[in-house]
């Protein structure tokens, strides 16, 4: 198991390890709150060779921690993000 200390590389890490072996990567999340009121947020994804975590005692990481379960969803789920399409066009009557 290796510890990460940067966001930046562990996120890299973790989306390339996913796209190597998509059928066999597992991505784990634990929030352990503390007695004092401070909690720890680590991360963990593998593929059964390799072990990734992060963990974090600092909020700042939520919103970054956000976006990586949002693309790691998309990429499970194989879609890509919706985009606003044009409205269709009325079919023209015809004659005969």
């Amino acid at each position: 198991m290796v510890y990460i200390a940067s966001w930046q590389e562990y996120q890299e890490a973790a989306e390339a390890l996913y796209e190597k072996s998509p059928n066999k990567t597992r991505y784990c999340v634990k929030w352990r709150q503390s007695a004092d009121g401070a909690g720890k947020l680590v991360l963990k994804i593998t593929d059964d060779t390799t072990c990734l975590k992060f963990k974090t005692h600092s909020s700042v990481f939520l919103n970054r921690f956000d976006a990586l379960n949002l693309t790691l969803m998309q990429k499970m789920q194989n879609r890509r993000p919706t985009q606003a399409s044009p409205a269709p066009l009325a079919a023209a009557p015809s004659t005969p």
